[in-house]
């Protein structure tokens, strides 16, 4: 496994040169005026879903004013792009999810490179889930795949490049053998919409994504690829019981700054969003919703996405894909 050569975070060692007093002064005052988060999906995935959170619950706190702007596009580049160019001053948040991971090797022009963002906080992981309209034939997995035969399947997911869809193209065709068809849409709300819709065969989404809809029956899960049942929706057998045991996919939500923005500034957002995370109200919306929250530090966010580059980059080329 080849770990891409460039850095996933740049460490602003300006910052570090500039005297104490002001580096504890800038820590105290920021932020001073609205922060952005540029969500890189659509309205009601789960990079929407998570920021929306801890936008809401920072400005609860008083730490200040949370905006929420939904920059979808180019599997979540576009938001990437527009953040990475943007002042390095902690006023223009990414919110993003594994699709940033994916992107650092199997997007080849992306218009930013990797280096031009750094990791702040992960915060919340969610599994993956696969889920079928509830008039589908298919009631287990099984079925599904041995539905498909030689005619193959059509799979929805919020789009190229996400996590969901290079998990899902990996598995139908690296581990079930299948013909499968992608149809990406714009985020994982479009995807979930068209299969209640009947409109694709079967979607692979984030958990969140999808969650309450199979809760409510307008869709039927199928599987979730995780160790063990999710307390979100007990009743939707793992991959492992349908005979994939070793198959695991999830997607991580996480916010990145422009690299150059200070150490002062990341590490002050990364101690004020962990303790959104932190709190048993944020514990209970985030778990009840299918997601895992996730507290860690500055370093362990760096590390955390540096690896996440490493292990997509791997799964991307054994499917062999890659994007413009």
């Amino acid at each position: 496994m080849n770990i891409p050569r460039r850095r996933f975070l740049h460490l602003a060692a300006g910052a570090a040169a500039l005297p104490i007093g002001s580096r504890v002064a800038g820590a105290q005052t920021y932020p001073v005026q609205p922060v952005t988060f540029v969500v890189s999906f659509a309205a009601g995935g789960v990079a929407d879903v998570v920021a929306r959170l801890v936008a809401q619950k920072l400005g609860d706190r008083g730490v200040g004013k949370f905006v929420v702007e939904n920059r979808g596009g180019a599997g979540g580049n576009l938001a990437a792009r527009v953040v990475s160019t943007a002042a390095a001053d902690g006023y223009t948040v990414l919110a993003t999810t594994t699709a940033l991971a994916v992107n650092a090797t199997a997007s080849k022009n992306k218009g930013y490179a990797t280096e031009d963002l750094r990791a702040v906080a992960v915060v919340a992981l969610a599994s993956d889930v696969m889920a079928v309209h509830p008039s589908s034939s298919a009631k287990t997995m099984q079925e599904l795949i041995k539905s498909a035969g030689d005619k193959g399947i059509s799979f929805g997911t919020p789009g190229l490049g996400t996590g969901p869809y290079i998990a899902a193209a990996y598995f139908y065709q690296e581990i079930a053998k299948i013909k499968a068809v992608h149809v990406p849409f714009s985020g994982g709300a479009p995807a979930v919409a068209a299969a209640i819709g009947n409109h694709v065969e079967v979607i692979n989404v984030s958990l969140p994504s999808a969650a309450s809809q199979i809760e409510q029956g307008a869709l039927r899960g199928l599987g979730i690829p995780s160790p063990q049942r999710n307390s979100a929706l007990p009743n939707v057998p793992t991959f492992g019981e349908a005979g994939y045991p070793n198959f695991h996919s999830a997607t991580w939500v996480g916010f990145f700054l422009p690299a150059k923005t200070s150490d002062t500034i990341a590490e002050k957002l990364n101690a004020e969003i962990n303790e959104v995370i932190k709190a048993p109200e944020s514990q209970q919306k985030l778990k009840a919703l299918g997601f895992e929250p996730m507290v860690k530090s500055l370093p362990e966010s760096v590390e955390y996405a540096r690896n996440e580059v490493a292990l997509w980059g791997k799964m991307s080329r054994a499917i062999g894909f890659t994007t413009e």
